[in-house]
């Protein structure tokens, strides 16, 4: 590839956050020499932090050239993504998103851009891999690593370089972008999913690069965790709702474990409604159990009740979505 076709090419660098505050500086100063080495823009949106976010995202602005901070009264990612592009859009070609919560390669930016110009993909995504550090964290990643946890999904396992239907975003071509709206702002959580499914219905092809991937830092507490895939379960509801959708097999699974569990109440009438979720349960823990004597993995018991706490929040959400009248009327 031409370095400069690689440095001719104008990325506007995005940075959503919510209370932050231990990750962005070291995430900022981390992406700082991409700034140097690409003609880029780097926005830090913030979603109304209490915890100093803003006030070291302003001071960081000071010091680090072409960056500048958004506040964005919104809260949401989506929203977030949208208000850069609308403010910063029209002077680039390509939106990099950038989770707050992760580490990146150093070459993370420009291998991005390479992909794109090579393939003209109208959106390149990554694989995403997870590590922790205290002990509900590291079994969580553990959990988000596995297949008990991530059904197998391609963006979490990862792959050889192919053309693909969803991944987790990275790089987006500002006019496809705009082209087809952006992101849907009525989706708290799934709104990436959301968006290639128009991306694909509008023409546009997205490509998964094996070339780089992210670190990202999973929720350290088990409530934290919840209401993420909550969330994540909600989102993918809407998802489904909105466009007439249906969940593939690997989402079909988890998707009953909150009916199977709810049913476990009516083994006081009889005992075989508690059957389902025994089988379910035991499968969490004996795979956990392998991965403790197979990969000799500490953490494989506490993974499988992670796992657990993700199954049941995704499908709680999603049934909670699925049941709600209200939403359904507004989706309609």
């Amino acid at each position: 590839m031409n370095a400069d076709a690689v440095t001719s090419v104008r990325c506007l660098i995005v940075i959503p956050c919510l209370n932050e505050a231990p990750y962005l500086e070291h995430l900022v100063r981390q992406l700082e020499p991409t700034l140097a080495g690409l003609t880029a823009t780097l926005v830090v949106v913030d979603g109304g932090s209490s915890d100093g976010t803003r006030d070291i995202a302003r001071r960081l602005a000071v010091a680090v050239p072409n960056m500048h901070v958004l506040d964005n009264p919104k809260r949401i990612q989506s929203a977030a993504i949208n208000l850069a592009v609308a403010t910063f859009g029209a002077e680039h070609d390509y939106l990099i998103r950038i989770d707050a919560h992760g580490t990146y390669p150093d070459d993370y930016c420009r291998v991005l851009v390479e992909e794109a110009l090579e393939t003209g993909a109208d959106s390149v995504v990554v694989a995403m891999q997870t590590i922790g550090f205290g002990t509900f964290q590291k079994a969580t990643a553990v959990a988000q690593n596995s297949v008990l946890g991530n059904g197998g999904a391609k963006h979490r396992v990862g792959a050889e370089s192919h053309w693909t239907d969803h991944g987790h975003h990275a790089l987006m071509r500002i006019a496809a972008f705009r082209a087809i709206g952006g992101y849907d702002e009525a989706f708290t959580a799934n709104e990436d999913a959301e968006y290639d499914y128009r991306l694909h219905r509008a023409g546009y092809r997205v490509w998964m690069t094996a070339r780089t991937s992210m670190v990202y830092y999973p929720r350290s507490s088990a409530l934290p965790l919840f209401r993420q895939y909550f969330g994540y379960g909600r989102g993918r509801a809407r998802n489904f709702l909105k466009h007439r959708s249906r969940p593939s097999v690997r989402q079909m699974l988890p998707l009953m474990v909150a009916p199977v569990a709810v049913g476990a109440f009516l083994a006081a009438i009889n005992w075989i409604a508690a059957v389902p979720f025994v089988l379910w349960a035991a499968a969490c823990m004996g795979y956990g159990a392998w991965m403790a004597l197979s990969q000799r993995n500490p953490y494989g018991p506490l993974a499988a009740v992670s796992a657990m706490i993700m199954h049941f929040a995704w499908s709680a959400g999603f049934w909670r979505e699925v049941l709600d009248p209200r939403q359904r009327r507004a989706l309609a």
